[in-house]
């Protein structure tokens, strides 16, 4: 999958924003963090994970539920998404500062 295709969700864009500056979550804070349902997130967090661009982990807590924590994988291909979002992030808040004419 492309860049675009990767972006074309803004759940997805959100995920790794959040991802990028936690390095890891368990699933239902960044389910809060990225303000979607649970099935949203769910479903584009399988994506994420078949482009390896994350990795789910399953903890087993002692009189817990098993706890799922989500982890961004550090990889050149990840860099890049983390880059392009911080330049589109900037790019958007530049121009809510000084809107054209």
């Amino acid at each position: 999958m492309n860049l675009r295709e990767l972006f074309a969700s803004k759940i997805r864009q959100r995920i790794i924003l959040e991802l990028s500056t936690s390095k890891e979550l368990h699933m239902m804070e960044l389910v809060c963090r990225v303000d979607a349902k649970y099935n949203e997130v769910n479903r584009n967090l399988k994506i994420l994970e078949h482009e390896g661009i994350i990795i789910n982990e399953y903890q087993n807590k002692p009189k817990h539920h098993k706890m799922r924590s989500i982890k961004l994988i550090e990889n050149e291909r990840t860099q890049k998404l983390r880059t392009a979002l911080k330049i589109l992030k900037e790019d958007y808040t530049l121009s809510k500062e000084h809107p054209r004419a």
